[in-house]
């Protein structure tokens, strides 16, 4: 649901027409409970340096080369499998590669070993790069993964890796992988490894307390293709919107463990929780800046909903806005030096820019009726996308700043909204109600390939980690 323009309150929607969750998460705004563990490590270990092979393979003139990906060789169970799918699956997400689909290797006589990789019966199925890789257990904790990638004309290996490490997430292997071919072959960073949080209410648990009737939401976070979910929050409250620190070890969202909106971070790998706000005023919608030592946030502490800006640790506060109308959703530009949010001032929610020192105020969007939800984009792309009111939903578009121009990305499927975009720039997340519920949809940024993530529950605000 894309966010009123109106104080924080708990009350449902008006009858009619139905406004964007994020701007009534704004104005709607616990505690963080990560558990050590909750998030995997990447693999270590001798041999996992990157490859110093550095053969680019090509396909035909003007086309993408055409990839494909059988199965790993296992010594057990379906590790091979998982591995070949995961890394299939991950290559084709940036669409740098054609990827053969893998119901097509029936005819491949499968190899045990690289000098068994039957390249000619590749080559005759078209395919002009081969992942060749195995995969065993020393023991129940550990896992020995090679891998190859062959160019099919040449027979040559244009990148070879081995990884070892712990057994416990052998999805973790296949999108490291994916990773570095990227970066090898495309010098392109990858997404494989990130992951999203967002908040979710598939524990079906209603709020007790001051607001009570409403789904209790807690925050979560997943891959970036929506497997591996975990809770991170349990407080049986209401704990919304919530965001990355750039380094990816923390997560700042609102809860109303209080029963009323303050602003938490929860620190993944150390399982504990941070109150930088303290209580004082409500507060909500907190945003890392890029270099993660500052906080922009919404607060009403001086009795009118404004932009502000605090140290990490909450000191150092500063107030950003001051005008009689409602300013929230900040999302602050890849140098730090601005800050564009949502603001009522013109009579409707629209987007504006100010400086990160306050000064220099202009409005964004003046085509829209109902402009909600920047998010600015990583370099080396100058664009905000926002949720905007089309006809009697509201979708997705992006302004680029250096021409002035505004694209759509969606078109009238549900409700669409919350924008998020991938580290890369290359993609966004968004949160949808296309399929009847509320969830977490990915998109190219020239909307293409619109991809379900969640499905369990009702699924929002999602935030994609550096």
């Amino acid at each position: 649901m894309p966010f009123r323009l109106s104080r924080p309150t708990c009350q449902s929607d008006p009858p009619g027409r139905r406004v964007p969750a994020a701007f009534r998460a704004a104005v709607l705004l616990g505690v963080v409970c990560a558990a050590t563990g909750l998030l995997a490590q990447a693999p270590t270990g001798g041999g996992s340096q990157p490859s110093e092979i550095q053969l680019v393979i090509s396909g035909e003139p003007g086309t993408p080369p055409r990839y494909a990906v059988p199965d790993f060789i296992a010594d057990a169970g379906d590790m091979g499998r998982t591995l070949g799918q995961v890394l299939w699956d991950d290559l084709n997400f940036e669409r740098e590669f054609y990827m053969v689909p893998r119901d097509t290797y029936a005819t491949i006589p499968i190899a045990r070993s690289a000098d068994q990789v039957p390249f000619t019966a590749w080559r005759e199925l078209g395919v002009d790069a081969v992942v060749f890789g195995t995969v065993q257990r020393p023991d129940a904790n550990t896992v020995r993964i090679q891998v190859r990638l062959f160019n099919v004309r040449t027979r040559q290996v244009a990148f070879a890796k081995e990884y070892s490490g712990s057994a416990a997430n052998l999805r973790l292997y296949a999108h490291t992988i994916a990773d570095e071919i990227h970066q090898q072959q495309r010098a392109l960073r990858g997404v494989a490894r990130t992951k999203l949080t967002f908040s979710s209410d598939r524990n079906r648990e209603k709020v007790n307390g001051p607001v009570q009737n409403r789904d209790v939401k807690e925050i979560y976070l997943a891959d970036y293709d929506g497997a591996n979910a975990r809770r991170v929050t349990t407080t049986r409250q209401l704990n919304i919107t919530p965001v990355w620190s750039p380094d990816a070890r923390a997560i700042a969202y609102t809860s109303y463990r209080r029963g009323y909106p303050d602003i938490f971070i929860a620190l993944i790998y150390q399982g504990l929780q941070e109150n930088p706000t303290n209580g004082t005023g409500q507060n909500w919608l907190p945003v890392f800046s890029p270099d993660g030592t500052r906080i922009c946030f919404t607060s009403n502490r001086d009795g009118n909903p404004e932009l502000y800006v605090m140290n990490r640790d909450g000191s150092g506060l500063r107030r950003l806005t001051n005008n009689p109308a409602i300013d929230t959703t900040p999302t602050w530009s890849p140098n730090g030096a601005q800050i564009a949010f949502t603001s009522d001032r013109s009579g409707q929610p629209q987007i504006y820019i100010v400086g990160a020192d306050g000064l220099n105020l202009r409005r964004l969007t003046t085509a829209e009726s109902y402009a909600d939800r920047p998010t600015w984009s990583p370099a080396p792309f100058n664009e905000i996308a926002f949720a905007a009111r089309t006809g009697s939903g509201y979708d997705i578009k992006v302004y680029d700043l250096a021409a002035g121009t505004t694209r759509q990305i969606t078109f009238g499927e549900g409700t669409n909204e919350s924008p998020a975009y991938s580290p890369n720039g290359r993609h966004l997340a968004f949160t949808s109600t296309r399929t009847g519920s509320s969830q977490i949809f990915t998109i190219d940024r020239d909307g293409r390939n619109a991809r379900q993530v969640t499905r369990d529950g009702n699924n929002f605000t999602p935030a994609w980690s550096n």
